[in-house]
């Protein structure tokens, strides 16, 4: 137990404690936390559709037949929501199937133990999210499979990589970068899977939803089909962002799916998601689909954001996207801009290592189509106002 203490006072030292907050109420933007009203730049509900009342609506109906799915998918578990919500998943991304697992890291360790043979080879972007890395990892104790690891977005050096490996291949990376908010080389990813046939995994936690003229995600946004590639690329998306409900997708090729439903572990021995869940999910859905306003408020945020924090002298990152980091380089400068804006009303957690590199803390501002313009001022007035950190 002394070694438990020791690491967590040395984490202290670091500032590198992370510490929970708890919410008591949530009102579109605004939330209740720790018993303080505060207006919240940190959440992933994109779209603002998790407190949407069809959304709701379509949870409680549900959930009147019961919450609990009861078993795994192979057994009994696999209910008529679940079905629908794959083929629906489906056919909005482009892909011949889709398949539901219970969160995107699962996914992600399902996707890869389960298609990659012994002696193959990994290829990962280093600033990929933990799951994919911890997928690699995974991969490489179990199938003894190689892991190289390029440059975040060096397509050069990933070429090279992919030229001097043998035997089956698999080129691992975030759609959108979790924590600096740029897009992936998906052009280039695909071009090169192609010519060096390497199977191409793209987490679109991030992209789904918010990218693409109809939020299909980073397919979508670089008007690239999921379908008709060879070899054909694997589309990981997330439920519990953009379309506010809870849960993980795989799409692809006919084959790829049905293949997971046999061998991914993180999928057979696990209970499958509520159906209550899918039946909320298949109506955001269908919203996030038809309203297309929702993503064109949320760009406008994202532009007037960029004006006002450059104009400030902000230290921003090359996004687009609602994810806008605003990097403070030391754990200590973060966390004293994080509890200044909280101290104004304002919820913008320090982001720090090991989440992002070492001197690249940041506070990690996010974006929804809730937000109003007003809010949004507030949070740079409180930005001009910072402390000298």
């Amino acid at each position: 137990m002394n070694r438990f203490k020791t690491d967590l006072a040395n984490r202290q030292a670091q500032n590198l404690y992370r510490q929970r907050r708890v919410v008591t109420q949530a009102r579109g933007s605004e939330v209740c936390v720790d018993h303080k009203a505060v207006l919240a730049f940190c959440s992933n509900d994109y779209l603002g559709l998790a407190q949407h009342p069809q959304v709701i609506a379509a949870f409680q109906a549900a959930a009147e037949q019961g919450v609990g799915a009861g078993a795994s998918h192979l057994i009994s578990g696999h209910h008529h929501e679940h079905n629908a919500l794959e083929e629906e998943l489906a056919a909005f991304v482009g892909a011949p199937r889709a398949l539901l697992f219970s969160t995107g890291y699962m996914a992600n360790l399902g996707v890869v133990t389960a298609l990659m043979p012994r002696h193959s080879t990994l290829f990962e972007d280093k600033l990929n999210h933990a799951s994919l890395i911890d997928a690699a990892r995974l991969c490489q104790a179990q199938n003894r499979v190689a892991l190289k690891r390029y440059a975040h977005g060096d397509v050069g050096k990933l070429e090279s990589l992919l030229r001097a490996a043998a035997g089956e291949k698999l080129i691992l990376s975030d759609g959108v970068f979790s924590m600096d908010g740029d897009l992936a080389p998906l052009p280039e990813l695909m071009r090169l899977a192609a010519k060096y046939k390497a199977q191409l995994l793209i987490d679109d936690a991030h992209g789904l939803g918010v990218l693409g003229q109809s939020g299909a995600g980073l397919f979508n946004h670089f008007q690239l089909p999921l379908a008709g590639a060879t070899p054909a690329p694997i589309l990981m998306g997330t439920l519990g962002k953009a379309l506010g409900t809870f849960g993980a997708f795989v799409a692809g090729s006919e084959e790829m799916v049905e293949t997971l439903i046999q061998k991914a572990r993180t999928y057979i021995y696990t209970t499958a998601l509520p159906p209550a869940v899918a039946a909320a999910t298949r109506v955001s859905l269908k919203l996030a689909a038809s309203e297309s306003w929702r993503r064109a408020r949320l760009q406008s945020h994202v532009q007037f954001f960029r004006q006002g924090a450059t104009s400030l002298g902000l230290s921003l990152m090359p996004s687009t996207t609602p994810i806008q980091p605003i990097v403070f380089g030391e754990p200590e400068q973060a966390l004293a801009a994080s509890e200044y804006l909280y101290a104004q009303g304002i919820l913008a957690p320090a982001i720090r290592p090991p989440t992002v590199p070492a001197h690249a803390s940041r506070l990690r501002v996010t974006f929804s189509a809730i937000h109003e313009q007003g809010q949004i001022e507030r949070l740079l007035d409180a930005l001009s106002h910072l402390p000298r950190i």
